[in-house]
């Protein structure tokens, strides 16, 4: 996928706030996604680690998005919110099925695999690298509205407006097979 091809970022079109830091064990920014993020490889969510976010911050959201996804639309691959205000990290893994690593409140909604996990990258073959971006949203309220049963779209539609920060890291994936 050429450079020209690639769409906006999820945030292109939303209010600018300000911005603090993430890092990862797991995903270098800008660099190469590890198996252990692939669908077919791994599908474990990575580490993430957070700081700097706003003082007044309530609670905090995660989402892994790839714009690139020849959908239209592009693809939800994890989307969780409601992680209380005093968590700034989460292990490798804490976005599987079995919640492990989730602190109590969490919510998971389906990603676009119809599962409430992580899934990870899974581009079809000869499209060109995806970029898959994980977010970290500082959030207003401890509890941000939407439901497990929620679309990830709902829950993006929340976020837009009680996003106090976000932070980034962008990996890239591509299937060559």
């Amino acid at each position: 996928m050429s450079e020209a091809k690639r769409a906006p970022l999820p945030h292109d079109f939303h209010p600018q706030v300000p911005s603090f830091t993430v890092t990862s064990a797991d995903v270098e920014d800008g660099g190469v996604l590890r198996d252990a993020q692939v669908h077919s490889a791994g599908d474990t969510s990575p580490q993430l680690r957070w700081e700097g976010f706003p003082a007044e911050t309530k609670s905090f959201a995660v989402t892994c998005f790839d714009p690139d996804a020849p959908t239209g639309s592009g693809f939800w691959h994890w989307v969780l919110f409601d992680i209380p205000a005093s968590v700034t990290e989460l292990p490798a893994g804490a976005g599987s099925g079995k919640f492990e690593g989730l602190p109590e409140g969490a919510v998971h909604v389906r990603n676009d695999y119809g599962t409430r996990d992580f899934g990870g990258a899974a581009p079809p073959p000869g499209d060109g690298p995806h970029r898959y971006v994980f977010t970290v949203y500082a959030v207003d309220s401890g509890k941000l509205g939407p439901g497990e049963d929620a679309s990830p779209a709902v829950v993006g539609f929340n976020l837009r407006f009680h996003t106090l920060a976000r932070a980034q890291l962008i990996g890239e994936y591509e299937n060559c097979g």
